[in-house]
């Protein structure tokens, strides 16, 4: 069981690693944080297993993962249909 764990939590800073490191492109930076997402997911679902717990709190965290989803593709599709890529500094705050 602490194996789990531990894979839980290297997946979750190896996630925050690349977060941090692909910053410039906005599709990256949304599939380090649904792999994040996925990571907290499997803790929850450990510690939930654990403690012969039902796993309804789970159900809700993952619908709620799928709207964060689909919201952050929502923004994505909508800055390449307006610059044309998803790099952040191809276009400026001020315009």
């Amino acid at each position: 069981m602490l194996m789990y764990k531990f894979f839980g939590f290297v997946m979750f800073f190896s996630g925050l690693m690349v977060f941090s490191m692909k910053r410039k492109h906005l599709l990256l930076m949304l599939l380090s944080l649904e792999f994040i997402v996925l990571s907290l997911y499997l803790s929850l679902f450990i510690y939930l297993g654990n403690i012969n717990n039902d796993y309804f709190f789970s159900m809700i965290f993952l619908t709620f993962s799928v709207c964060e989803g689909a919201l952050g593709l929502s923004i994505l599709v909508s800055l390449i249909r307006t610059h044309g890529n998803d790099y952040f500094q191809s276009f400026s705050v001020l315009w």
